[in-house]
């Protein structure tokens, strides 16, 4: 069978498919007409997020038997279309899992003690250490939202900071020894900290807004490595003025683009986001916290194995 790769990823990607018999061709400079004229070649399609596969799409590509996702992430993929035509759909959620948990771990810590701020400080040549005392996450209840692959790995985490920590999840029975299940207005109740591990549907865009802001009953900490749609970016500027939240560390913001390539996308900046980038006690990172080393041949090695599974 052949299958097309329209994305670069780990070299072991296409070494361990052609071990399995498969032939490999590249497309990772074509344009979607160009891919269009030949999709109808392949059995196998392997994409991260460049161009949205659709019903458009799947009518052209005749013998298609699957598609591999080099992530988590199934929203450029009309899914419905996909399994109407009994193709199977692969994604690596396990493969990155890790790299998200450590990111916002990383995160939280950043922005709960200042590192951001205190950094900058000596770089313009002040020394204030009054002015940077940072918090403890010891005695704190962290709520996670979404409690899958990336929820689970950041709950294992912080588990040993001595915190209390509860999850959200539309699915029931999900909870374990890292966090208890509760329902949501529980979470709203008790969190200091949130963290959105949550895919891109229609529940979950625009659920951080300025309603679930004030609902929560505490000053809290935003943690979002999931999807930028999730959070209403006025809204947040809005919590951050008015101080009911603490600080974000965004790894996804609303303003990127269908595959996530830049939030620079216009020559003048949103005013919420230019707020994002110029305040202190944000931390932005650019969708790399499922990119690290480690990640990117674990997400290879995870579509290998599935491809395998399905076929051997």
């Amino acid at each position: 069978m052949k299958v097309l790769h329209l994305e670069e990823n780990h070299p072991t990607l296409i070494k361990g498919l052609q071990a399995l018999g498969f032939k490999n061709d590249t497309a990772y400079t074509d344009s979607l007409a160009e891919i269009l004229a030949k999709i109808n070649q392949y059995e196998g399609l392997i994409i991260r997020s460049k161009f949205p596969i659709d019903e458009d799409f799947l009518a052209r590509a005749k013998k298609l038997k699957f598609i591999g996702r080099v992530g988590a992430g199934l929203e450029n993929i009309d899914v419905k279309a996909v399994e109407s035509r009994n193709i199977h759909l692969l994604n690596a959620p396990e493969g990155n899992r890790n790299a998200v948990g450590e990111h916002a771990l990383g995160m939280l810590l950043s922005l709960m003690n200042r590192l951001k701020a205190g950094h900058a400080s000596i770089q313009s040549g002040r020394w204030d250490r009054e002015g940077h005392r940072g918090w403890e996450l010891f005695g704190r209840t962290v709520g996670i939202i979404g409690y899958g692959n990336t929820g689970k790995s950041f709950a294992k985490r912080i588990s040993g900071f001595d915190v209390k920590t509860l999850c959200y999840d539309i699915l029931d029975n999900v909870g374990d020894q890292y966090a208890k299940q509760v329902d949501w207005k529980t979470l709203q109740a008790e969190c200091e900290i949130i963290s959105l591990h949550i895919p891109q549907t229609p529940l979950t865009r625009g659920m951080i807004d300025k309603k679930f802001i004030a609902g929560m009953g505490h000053a809290f900490w935003l943690l979002n490595t999931a999807r930028g749609s999730a959070v209403i970016t006025e809204d947040l500027v809005a919590g951050l003025q008015s101080q009911k939240i603490m600080g974000a560390g965004l790894d996804v913001l609303e303003y990127e683009t269908r595959s996530f390539s830049s939030i620079f996308n216009e020559k003048k900046l949103p005013p919420a986001l230019q707020y994002l980038i110029e305040a202190e006690n944000i931390l932005l990172s650019p969708h790399v916290a499922g990119w690290t080393g480690e990640s990117h041949v674990k997400l290879a090695a995870t579509i290998i194995g599935k491809v395998k599974k399905l076929f051997f």
